[in-house]
């Protein structure tokens, strides 16, 4: 006869309900809204600013600055640019200087997602001068900032709390993404991988609404996606991938090495004995000069993408392309200018890849620069996962898919293991903040008080004189010593309070005599906690009422004691999930369940 399994009440669920989803969402919409507007005034004023910059004309036209005809006077144009950001970092708000998405993780994690309305003007502002300019990055990380002091300002204009105001600063992220790219999905996953921090309902349905109602307003404003439409490629056999895995490796190894670059190159212009607002004008003038003897380097490149996509460049022009990008970006890069990290990452991934495909007898050179992009992006941004997903969402190549999550996660084992930081949680460090980005769900949220309660608490007679129990503690009686807190119960043995030995010493020096009692001593307010309650829970109740311990009691009968849950049964569910990590075991067990 098989036993029957007693079922413990259950008021839990999987994830937290809140209704306030609804009004997030509803608030999510706008800001999806407005960063996709956001979005095309960035773009459009790109494009003023190149084309009075490179081709001299007032036009919205989007041009790139690799056809100019300013022969050795290319090299002022970002020298200027950059006086003009340096000029604005100093006098508007350093936070524009930057890629922006280090910037957006300091306000979410240290800065109660609140950012102000100056940043949410300079930055886009700053960020237009620097490409139009010639800068060689993209779009994405300074939409990203302001898409999300989009949501910041908008929430800061209501009634939320600290976590709220998170979940809308990042679904303006989001929806600016969302809008430069054409690029809805991969845009709600860089928010999960990279400034969410955690996997909830209450976030990640608003950041959703957002990101797909700016991917809908990007059609009118800004036309369809997908922005580098390319020839679809076969599947990859197991060859294939296995090739593939070797180039995701190599791009690891190029990730590390940018890295090191940018912030080798922020490290000498820290020794320069000038203000760091002379910084971004320095950096200009090694753009300049790279754009002299190679212009496609200036800019953001859609175009060089575009044709690295299709395999339209080849040879010594791959080399020169991949060499002459890494150099002017990380120098700009360290310089302390503003601009992005994505577009010049799949730039040159892209050259990578295709520089790669003149040794591998499989596919052709716009398959590899696309494998390339997406490790490249991977590993140095580590979000692998959104890596995979953007490079089908720009390209629609999607009998790529497990090429790409080999070639991603390659890459992104490798900066992993080599790195302790990336190249976006690198800055935030040299802040002086430290970051995690591992998701794990914390034992509190998932152990029940009744799990690790003291079944068996220590308790005395409410008659009890203090004096007596002090003297019973003293002399380390075996059932009152081994806690601080005591449950005092009356004749019928029902719970009436608790006394802790503080509340001992207390009673003792102000004079306490043979007649006063524990119950008198100690406190019958009782704040308690319940068999079924979740430990995070209870501990949220130690916090909020500065207590240690709390009488674990039935919900049916508040009266009833069923147990004593103090810090060490709470330090000792913490240890469960250390010795999980880190205690090996041997051998094969055949009485697991």
């Amino acid at each position: 006869m098989s036993e029957k399994v007693e079922r413990t009440e259950d008021r839990l669920a999987d994830f937290t309900r809140d209704r306030r989803i609804l009004l997030l969402s509803l608030m999510a919409l706008l800001i999806g809204c407005v960063s996709a507007f956001v979005a095309y005034a960035l773009v459009w004023l790109i494009s003023v600013i190149t084309s009075l910059a490179f081709y001299q004309r007032f036009s919205a036209q989007v041009l790139s600055p690799d056809h100019n005809t300013l022969g050795p006077f290319v090299v002022v144009v970002p020298v200027i640019g950059g006086l003009f950001i340096g000029l604005m970092a100093r006098y508007g708000s350093e936070k524009i200087r930057g890629h922006g998405i280090p910037e957006a993780l300091e306000a979410i994690l240290f800065g109660r997602s609140r950012m102000s309305p100056k940043v949410a003007v300079l930055k886009p502002l700053s960020s237009a001068i620097s490409i139009g300019t010639g800068g060689p990055f993209g779009a994405e990380g300074p939409i990203i900032m302001t898409g999300g002091a989009v949501g910041s300002l908008f929430a800061q204009m209501f009634h939320l709390s600290a976590a709220e105001r998170r979940t809308l600063l990042v679904a303006g992220a989001a929806a600016g993404m969302s809008a430069i790219f054409a690029a809805p999905v991969s845009a709600v996953l860089l928010a999960v991988e990279l400034l969410l921090f955690e996997w909830r309902p209450r976030s990640f349905i608003p950041v959703t609404v957002a990101s797909v109602m700016a991917a809908v307003l990007r059609v009118p404003l800004l036309g369809a996606g997908p922005i580098f439409p390319v020839r679809a490629h076969d599947a990859l056999g197991a060859e294939g991938l296995f090739i593939t895995l070797l180039v995701g490796i190599a791009a690891g190894l190029a990730s590390g090495l940018l890295t090191a670059l940018v912030y080798g190159f922020e490290d000498l212009f820290e020794r320069l004995p000038i203000h760091w607002m002379w910084w971004p004008a320095i950096g200009g003038l090694f753009v300049g000069l790279g754009g002299y003897f190679d212009p496609r380097v200036l800019g953001v490149g859609y175009g060089t993408i575009h044709s690295l996509l299709t395999g339209e460049v080849v040879g010594a022009a791959l080399v020169g392309l991949l060499i002459g990008k890494s150099l002017v970006w990380s120098i700009a890069l360290g310089s302390g200018t503003s601009g992005g990290v994505l577009a010049p990452l799949l730039m040159m991934g892209g050259a990578l890849g295709a520089l790669a495909s003149r040794y591998i007898p499989i596919g052709d050179a716009g398959l590899w620069a696309a494998i390339g992009m997406a490790a490249m992006m991977g590993g140095t941004m580590r979000s692998p996962l959104t890596a995979m997903v953007f490079t089908l969402e720009l390209t629609s190549d999607f009998k790529l898919f497990p090429a790409l999550l080999v070639g991603c996660v390659a890459a992104y084992a490798v900066t992993v293991l080599l790195l302790r930081r990336s190249i976006l949680t690198e800055k935030v460090a040299r802040r002086g903040f430290h970051i995690t980005r591992e998701y794990s769900v914390d034992p509190l949220a998932v152990l029940r008080v009744g799990e690790v309660m003291d079944k068996e608490p220590p308790v005395v007679p409410a008659s009890m004189k203090v004096t007596e129990l002090s003297d019973r503690i003293a002399h380390r009686d075996p059932q009152l010593s081994r806690r601080q807190g005591i449950a005092v119960v009356d004749d019928e043995g029902q719970l009436v309070g608790i006394i802790t030995r503080g509340d001992v010493l207390r009673a003792i020096e102000q004079g306490a005599d043979g007649n006063t009692t524990v119950i008198d001593a100690g406190s019958r307010q009782l704040v308690v906690t319940y068999p079924d309650e979740l430990l995070g829970e209870a501990v949220t109740k130690m916090l909020r009422n500065d207590i240690g311990r709390l009488p674990v009691v039935s919900r049916d009968d508040p009266r009833r004691l069923l147990g004593y849950l103090g810090r060490a049964s709470v330090m000792a569910a913490r240890l469960r999930r250390l010795e999980e990590e880190h205690v090996r075991e041997h051998g094969l067990s055949f009485n697991a369940t």
